[in-house]
């Protein structure tokens, strides 16, 4: 595990943009592993700047969404389709055939899933995957209980997940209460890991990472069994870790 300090949102986001370019400059045809949320917003927007600003193509680059919300279509304005077209896609030079998300319409969910991961292998695994870190230490939409076997699959979402998304839309009735999401195994094929957190609100959930022990009750400890993974933390995510270490 290597963990890099830095002072705030803005830093986190620029140093985790130099690691996504690297990769993308040492492989021009990088599969990389996306998320979605708050936490990556500032680096997408330095990976649109990296394209007119430091020269860096995305042309033969492919993706993968790490999951979708059940029964939301692809140009509904809270699909995670609509959220990388919005922030992300629609700004560099990727084909948007090389972007690859779950259907939240599919039908029956199970082959979709079954799809997805068959996908996975085909074009990927990641060579970096960008994961965030949820406040009960889901990673994807993988909550507390799920096995570290798991491929991908449909979760029913906890009710502090829902919450926590619910400021993206109208009513926290609209929010889904399930999604497919990359399985903890699906994750860990990447063959590189780099998870982001910022601000007070993850300085729990960081400091229980940082301990180091690995149980279902705590999916972002799972990351724990992989041989590269990257953490950039914030001073605000960090603090609870930081007063341990006074």
């Amino acid at each position: 595990m290597k963990l890099i300090r830095v002072e705030n949102y803005e830093e986190m986001s620029s140093s985790a943009a130099q690691l996504v370019e690297q990769q993308i400059l040492n492989n021009s045809h990088s599969v990389l592993g996306l998320a979605t949320g708050s936490t990556p917003l500032g680096l997408y927007e330095q990976l649109i700047r990296g394209v007119s600003e430091r020269n860096i193509s995305w042309q033969h680059v492919q993706t993968l969404n790490l999951d979708e919300y059940c029964g939301l279509a692809e140009d509904h304005p809270n699909s995670y389709r609509h959220f990388m077209n919005a922030k992300l896609f629609r700004h560099i030079d990727i084909p948007l055939e090389n972007t690859h998300i779950p259907n939240g319409k599919a039908l029956p969910v199970e082959v979709e899933c079954r799809r997805y991961e068959a996908l996975i292998d085909e074009i990927g695994p990641p060579h970096l995957q960008i994961l965030g870190m949820g406040t009960n230490g889901h990673i994807g939409f993988n909550e507390p209980g799920t096995p570290e076997t798991s491929l991908t699959h449909c979760v029913q979402l906890e009710t502090s997940t829902r919450n926590s998304n619910a400021r993206f839309f109208s009513d926290r009735d609209e929010v889904p209460t399930h999604a497919i999401t990359m399985g903890i195994q699906s994750i860990l094929k990447s063959e590189r890991i780099l998870v982001l957190a910022s601000g007070k609100k993850k300085a729990q959930a960081v400091k229980h990472f940082l301990d180091g022990r690995v149980s279902k009750d705590f999916p972002a400890s799972f990351l724990w069994n992989h041989n590269h993974v990257t953490l950039i933390v914030d001073q605000d995510a960090y603090s609870l870790a930081a007063a341990e270490e006074e």
